[in-house]
């Protein structure tokens, strides 16, 4: 189905005109009689399968146990927490 609405129109009832094409409806708005554009839904994005190994081209994962070591520098304490 195909409803026609002239673009001053379309500005005060966009958000109709919007869900109606949600909906499935195409919605053609017309400058001086002539059709201008199309509303029309957009099609959902494919929905695509992840793969086992999808990251392995990126090699080798750093070794994060030096980053997890407390140094001395910082021992967290109760205040520290509470702040």
């Amino acid at each position: 189905m195909s409803t026609q609405i002239n673009i001053a129109q379309a500005k005060s009832r966009l958000s109709e005109l919007v869900a109606r094409a949600e909906a499935g409806e195409t919605i053609v708005l017309s400058r001086a009689g002539k059709p201008a554009v199309t509303l029309t839904p957009v099609a959902p994005p494919a929905k695509t399968l992840r793969q086992p190994g999808g990251w392995k081209h990126l090699g080798q994962l750093p070794d994060l146990d030096p980053f997890l070591e407390v140094d001395g520098e910082f021992i967290p304490t109760d205040d520290d927490f509470l702040s």
